[in-house]
């Protein structure tokens, strides 16, 4: 009789333990940068959302529906190509630390003519320490659906099961899928464009077998599977942590039928129309998961995250100038902030102030939040929230959000962002930035017409948040200032350089004469 009453404490304690620890889902969507939406982020001199033409183009409404339970960040910086942003959200490090600097290509080593050779191009590892499985370790249930991309295909985390994740739905090596098509198998029946097949062969999107041949879409596909897994967490009794990463709004890209009507009067080009129903699309997503989470009765006790992984690609006009992501200058893979300027919402999909978690962890309601911060900062915040902590040995580059999200400032926080990538081809090659406070510094280590013919450019974001003004030539100071902290960030996170051609020797960045 003692045995069976203390195996039923036990297991009460366990069902205690699992109905007080909060739900938690990351929504990460591909290439959307903090202008493709219909929810302005940027602000006016006195702090008020500002809107712009290209919010009065897409549709969100499901965006402002979890922005007005919640706070956003019209300051919030990713990386600015998807896996570097991806294994910084997984580790809560930067990514010149982790060094996946680069989009990581199923099957070559990508690194560019005067890549770094010790560039992490293999992405994470079986038994790296991840956000899932410090979570797993908790006692929460870890479910991905949607994009992985965090390693090549012929390594062990293209599954993300090795990872920490449960549950893997629809998540590889590829960083784009073939098709959003059922009807296409979703990349699984090669496309025949003018006589020949499209290059999309090994870009199948995997585990949705059961759609193959149906009208639906890649988008409304994995939200039906989302769904579904949330339902089973629950009936679990198990907190669970869904890492949903929408293959939208990457190219190709293809109009979702059920949005491409709004579109059509527009004015805009054909790619453009098709981009903005991938949005829509995406944002559909959204407001069935908050639908799904009032109906499983756990709204109250789910903490949303809502973000993009890098910069717009939307295909508005040329990458460094004001059209892609207007009024911001610059688009995915750019060195402007259009490239790494994302949209981040965070809110308890049912605002309750007399729920536990939501005393533990309060987040303002219909405000906007100004100061710095980046992706990484999911890492810590989660991982305090719940009470689990990362091994002393895992160096953590984020900050808790946790007084952002009331809406307060912040004065413990340093306000800088470091971008790295020593990489080529993409928009800008070979360079980092600094953002410190309202200064913000390019250094590239092989001068272009994209640097002027410079290697540096600096910006003051504050006077000019568009980045019209070059200062490097009239703020020397400031320049030094700035590029001291640069070099310092860099060697502080072991980055890996750029190769000399020649000599094979890495290429550091120089402070100014």
């Amino acid at each position: 009789m003692k045995s069976l009453t203390f195996v039923l404490l036990l297991a009460l304690s366990a069902f205690a333990s699992a109905a007080s620890q909060p739900n938690i889902i990351i929504m990460l969507v591909d290439d959307m940068g903090v202008m493709d939406t219909s929810l302005p982020f940027l602000t006016d001199s006195n702090g008020k959302a500002k809107r712009y033409p290209l919010n009065d183009y897409y549709r969100t409404p499901h965006m402002e529906r979890l922005a007005a339970r919640g706070i956003r960040f019209n300051n919030f910086c990713a990386m600015s190509v998807c896996s570097p942003t991806r294994i910084s959200i997984m580790t809560g490090q930067n990514a010149a630390r982790h060094r996946t600097t680069n989009w990581i290509n199923p099957d070559t080593n990508n690194a560019g003519t005067q890549g770094p050779a010790e560039w992490n191009w293999q992405g994470l590892k079986k038994g790296d320490v991840t956000l899932p499985s410090l979570l797993q370790a908790k006692g929460y249930r870890t479910i991905h659906v949607g994009k992985g991309h965090f390693a090549p295909r012929a390594f062990e985390a293209a599954n993300p099961q090795t990872i920490g994740f449960d549950i893997n739905v629809a998540g590889g090596s590829i960083g784009a899928p073939g098709s959003y098509y059922g009807t296409k198998n979703f990349g699984g029946l090669p496309e025949v464009r003018k006589g020949k097949k499209a290059k999309n062969a090994g870009a199948a999107v995997l585990g949705l077998e059961k759609y193959h041949g149906q009208d639906i879409f890649l988008t409304e596909a994995l939200t039906l599977e989302a769904k579904a897994h949330l339902s089973d967490a629950v009936k679990s009794d198990k907190p669970f942590f869904l890492y949903f990463a929408q293959y939208a709004v990457h190219s190709p890209h293809q109009s979702d039928p059920r949005f491409t009507e709004h579109y059509t009067k527009s004015g805009q080009t054909q790619q453009a129309q098709n981009f903005a129903t991938l949005v829509e699309g995406m944002d559909k997503s959204l407001g069935d998961m908050l639908d799904h989470l009032d109906t499983l009765g756990v709204a109250d006790n789910t903490l949303v995250f809502f973000l993009g992984d890098n910069g717009s690609d939307a295909p508005l006009g040329n990458e460094h100038a004001v059209a892609c992501a207007a009024p911001l200058r610059g688009k995915k893979g750019s060195h402007y902030e259009g490239g790494m300027r994302v949209p981040f919402i965070a809110a308890w999909a049912k605002p309750d102030s007399g729920n536990a978690n939501q005393k533990r962890m309060p987040i303002a309601s219909g405000m906007i939040q100004s100061q710095q911060a980046a992706v990484y900062d999911m890492f810590p915040t989660i991982l305090d929230l719940v009470g689990q902590e990362a091994p002393a040995t895992h160096p953590v580059d984020g900050k808790n959000l946790e007084s952002l999200l009331t809406a307060q400032p912040d004065a413990s926080r340093n306000e800088s962002f470091l971008m790295h990538y020593p990489h080529s081809p993409h928009r800008t090659s070979y360079w980092t930035s600094y953002r410190d406070g309202e200064w913000k510094v390019i250094y590239h280590y092989f001068p272009t017409k994209v640097s002027g013919g410079s290697h540096y450019q600096l910006f003051h974001l504050k006077e000019d948040p568009f980045e019209q003004n070059d200062l490097a030539a009239s703020k020397p100071e400031e320049l030094k200032r700035l590029m001291k902290s640069l070099i310092v960030e860099l060697e502080q996170q072991k980055a890996a350089y750029p190769k000399d051609l020649t000599s094979g020797a890495p290429v550091k960045p120089e402070l100014p004469q």
